[in-house]
């Protein structure tokens, strides 16, 4: 059987963190005005990055949800 060399690339990586403690989203808000926060639409903070571009959920719950490459 012939040998064939694979070929891996990543192309997006998800990790997750719990705080174990409350985060104050609306505090976020006043420090980073570029997030987005709709808790009315959705209950998580959104804080993206353009460098590394990154997106990151954040919960009030102290859960966090990171993705990007």
């Amino acid at each position: 059987m012939p040998k064939v060399k694979a070929s891996v690339k990543i192309e997006n990586v998800v990790a997750s963190a719990t705080l174990n403690q409350k985060i104050d989203l609306n505090a976020i808000v006043r420090g980073f005005p570029s997030v987005e926060y709709r808790p009315e639409q959705f209950p998580g903070l959104v804080f993206r990055l353009k460098r590394p571009k990154t997106a990151t959920l954040i919960f009030n719950s102290g859960k966090m949800v990171c993705t990007g490459a």
